[in-house]
């Protein structure tokens, strides 16, 4: 189905969310539409975010929100929409478009599997009524579902349209650059040349990716880093808790700037605890690249100031691979919270691939070598 009927028969003129490279045509439409015309669209730093927005659009309105997310994100809405959108509580009427990765009898990568398994079911049980959209869903189709939806949301009751792998299409393809020049691969490089034999995490998405592909390129195994394929937005969490319980080891996250932001309340518990062992570096091209290149607000703010104000010791940000090998250098010797924002373009490798060992083995090998190494 082409989007620009989706869209018209939904009916909404405000839609927030976060990206996800199943929806890329309708990310694609309403950047195309509306670029980020917070009047119309916002992209949220986590769909909770969005679905409060969607209330608050709701309140000042009376009209009915879009709230669009990858099934992943469905953690991020029980709470609102179990706590302030629900009929029993609020009942706020929202719409949300949801990309369903994972698809019992789809191949999708193992951070997918069990998400998409339970995707309808999480829906069942919040009492939010679903709509299967298939590449054969017709807009008569649609449109009669909208009608069934429209009583629900009238009575303040929120729906839900399930969208399958090739659904929707857009005859456009937005393509999104930005003006940094270091490319992000060869940052990591640059970075694993200073970690040593140090336990690095990396976020979701292709810097996972690009460290896996390096590592095999230098055969030095995998054992030393901790692949967070899954649970955007909480690397810098995980190795947090990894400094905590080893002090005398140097941790290296190597965060996103979309996940970043997606919980950003992490960096302020961080800084309060104030590990010294714990380096935070932040790749920001200033875009959720890796499901199709849709902007963060990343690149409109001072994160270095954000993470002083969070109480990191030191911060600083780069943007030429001679900055960055600098600031790698003074911090692999220093005992201070650090964080370095490094600004990197967008873009990667056309044959870029994905890591070949299982999240388990991944875990099994990480856990021997703190243990051991």
């Amino acid at each position: 189905m082409k989007v620009e009927s989706f869209v018209r028969i939904l009916g909404a003129d405000f839609y927030t969310g976060v990206p996800d490279s199943q929806l890329r045509p309708l990310c694609d439409y309403l950047m195309d539409v509306y670029g980020t015309d917070p009047g119309h669209h916002v992209i949220a730093a986590n769909e909770g975010n969005s679905a409060a927005m969607a209330a608050g659009y709701h309140l000042a309105t009376g009209k009915v929100p879009v709230v669009y997310m990858q099934n992943s994100g469905e953690g991020n809405i029980i709470n609102p929409a179990a706590s302030l959108l629900n009929p029993e509580v609020y009942g706020i009427p929202v719409i949300f478009v949801i990309g369903w990765r994972g698809q019992p009898g789809v191949h999708d990568e193992p951070q997918h599997v069990y998400q998409g398994r339970v995707t309808v079911k999480l829906l069942e049980d919040m009492e939010i009524s679903h709509f299967l959209v298939t590449k054969e869903t017709t807009e008569q189709k649609l449109m009669e579902a909208m009608e069934r939806f429209r009583g629900r949301l009238k009575t303040g009751q929120d729906v839900a349209f399930v969208i399958e792998k090739n659904a929707l299409t857009y005859d456009k393809k937005l393509q999104y650059r930005n003006s940094f020049s270091i490319n992000r691969e060869e940052a990591i490089r640059h970075i694993l040349d200073k970690t040593g034999e140090d336990p690095v995490v990396s976020t979701t998405g292709k810097i996972s990716r690009e460290l896996f592909e390096i590592r095999e390129e230098k055969k030095q195994g995998h054992g030393r880093d901790f692949l967070t394929v899954g649970s955007m937005g909480h690397a810098s969490s995980i190795a947090f808790g990894i400094a905590l319980q080893k002090p005398g080891k140097k941790v290296w996250c190597i965060d996103g700037d979309g996940a970043m932001l997606m919980h950003m309340g992490a960096m302020a518990v961080i800084g309060a605890n104030t590990p010294q062992n714990l380096i935070h570096i932040v790749i920001n091209n200033g875009a959720h690249e890796t499901v199709g290149g849709m902007p963060t607000v990343a690149d409109l703010l001072d994160l270095p100031a954000m993470a002083r104000a969070a109480g990191y010791e030191y911060a600083v940000s780069v943007s030429t691979l001679e900055e960055l090998d600098r600031e790698l250098a003074l911090t692999k010797f220093a005992s201070q919270l650090t964080f370095i924002e490094v600004k990197a373009a967008m873009g990667s490798r056309a044959n870029l691939g994905r890591p070949t060992t299982a999240p388990k083995e991944n875990k099994d090998a990480f856990m021997t070598f703190l243990r051991e190494g």
